[in-house]
């Protein structure tokens, strides 16, 4: 089995145990994407507490297993909807810019495609523009997808300050992995039961459109996921036939390479 890196995975929703599993399949980095607790938070304060804890518990525990974690700060799409109470995360958010495993602002995006959730969205831009980091982008689910897809895009290109290949367009699928690749972004795969894709699919996805600017992601959270996923899909590429060389370019070459756009990250 290839190293590998899972570029989104919500390992604070995740047992220990899963850390080990990982490891002993080859898992050498992960990063971990500020994401919705399954509740929306009552306070700025609260999520003061959560990125302490993305920047300084998970990283020790993910080290028990030599596993380097990496994590990206933000208020997410579903909780956008409340402007005052992003506005107030959002200026906490510099705070925690200078820590050594900090990626950039993530994952931003939208959920249903409202007015707030654009708003917020404009606003995490604003910063991450004006502290120079690198984003990650969450695209909506199912029947919202195209449409908040090319919502999101249309706004990166009317900001200027936007550097495409500085932004990762995460949860793509066949409809919507061209428009950011066409767009100059990097783009992520997620490899999640029923809402997103399954392996299979995302090999038919590479095999359609190439390696380039391309990986692939478990998202694994307190949801029905599976934090080795990653792997099997390394299975599904070498089942069809696939080099190591280009199986290690989408699950470990490639995520690196962007991540190490950021000035923090060593590898």
């Amino acid at each position: 089995m290839p190293h590998y890196i899972d570029p989104h995975i919500h390992m604070i929703s995740r047992v220990t145990d899963d850390y080990q599993r990982m490891a002993y399949a080859g898992c050498q980095l992960v990063s971990e994407p500020a994401f919705w607790a399954g509740f929306d938070r009552g306070s700025a304060e609260g999520f003061r507490d959560y990125f302490k804890h993305l920047v300084e518990v998970e990283p020790r525990r993910a080290a028990l297993f030599g596993i380097k974690h990496y994590s990206w700060l933000c208020i997410n799409a579903k909780e956008a909807e409340n402007v005052a109470l992003s506005r107030e995360v959002i200026k906490l958010i510099p705070e925690f810019l200078d820590r050594p495993n900090v990626l950039g602002i993530g994952e931003i995006g939208l959920n249903k495609n409202t007015r707030n959730e654009a708003t917020v969205f404009l606003e995490h831009l604003d910063l991450a523009m004006k502290t120079d980091e690198l984003i990650l982008v969450h695209t909506p689910h199912l029947e919202d997808k195209y449409q908040g897809t090319r919502m999101i895009l249309d706004m990166f290109k009317n900001d200027k300050r936007i550097k495409p290949h500085r932004v990762l367009i995460d949860h793509v699928e066949e409809h919507t992995v061209k428009l950011a690749l066409d767009a100059g972004h990097w783009c992520g795969m997620t490899l999640y039961p029923i809402t997103k894709c399954t392996p299979a699919r995302a090999a038919d996805v590479i095999e359609r459109v190439g390696t380039d600017r391309i990986m692939v992601n478990s998202a694994g959270d307190w949801g029905k996921s599976d934090p080795l996923a990653v792997p099997e899909f390394i299975q599904e590429m070498k089942r069809r036939g696939h080099s190591e060389a280009v199986i290690q370019k989408i699950v470990y070459d490639n995520p690196l390479t962007f991540f190490k756009q950021c000035r923090r990250c060593v590898g």
